[in-house]
């Protein structure tokens, strides 16, 4: 109990640093969450990422870096080395794009093999559920295999970048894995 006392004060004086890796298929909203995030606004004439981008963001104490990586065939390949001693993994699924998901579930099950990754956290998100058709939580975690992911912390939250649909709960998650910067 002292210790979650201690931990809640030192959050009020010191800063706190995350540097995460937004990952996923090409058109999965990576980009679209780094502004609502950022700004709060969304926007339906997004640009594919080319490559990558880097975004500093401050919540309350909490600077997050996010690396919004490209979702391209051809970008895949980068992925790990992004992903190598970030806080968390964050990845990205449009819920609604049925075609794709064995491809996406593929994609993320690769990644997680690689030794370099091993233990860090994950944070999948099925985005835009706001479209009609869209998978429920249950069928989007059947789909994605995420209950065999066992060897690293496994959160999923349903989301609308579009809507602003559960982006406070992300938010909230994101800074609670949060690193002190000494």
């Amino acid at each position: 109990m002292v210790v979650v006392v201690f931990d809640e004060f030192h959050c009020l004086f010191f800063k706190q640093e995350m540097e995460l890796s937004l990952i996923g298929l090409q058109n999965a909203g990576k980009t679209s969450l780094v502004n609502v995030i950022a700004t709060g606004g969304y926007s339906e004439d997004m640009i594919p990422t080319v490559g990558f981008n880097m975004r500093k963001v401050t919540k309350g104490n909490v600077t997050i870096k996010l690396w919004d990586l490209g979702g391209q065939p051809r970008f895949r390949s980068m992925w790990e080395r992004y992903c190598r001693a970030v806080s968390a993994i964050v990845y990205v699924v449009d819920a609604a794009d049925f075609d794709n998901l064995s491809v996406s579930r593929s994609e993320l099950h690769d990644l997680l093999s690689k030794p370099s990754l091993s233990g860090i956290p994950l944070l999948v998100l099925g985005n835009k559920i706001d479209k009609a058709g869209s998978l429920s939580k249950e069928d989007f975690t059947e789909q994605m295999g995420l209950k065999s992911i066992t060897d690293r912390e496994v959160c999923c939250f349903m989301i609308s970048c579009k809507n602003s649909t559960n982006i406070d709960t992300v938010i909230d998650w994101l800074v609670k894995h949060s690193k002190s910067k000494n």
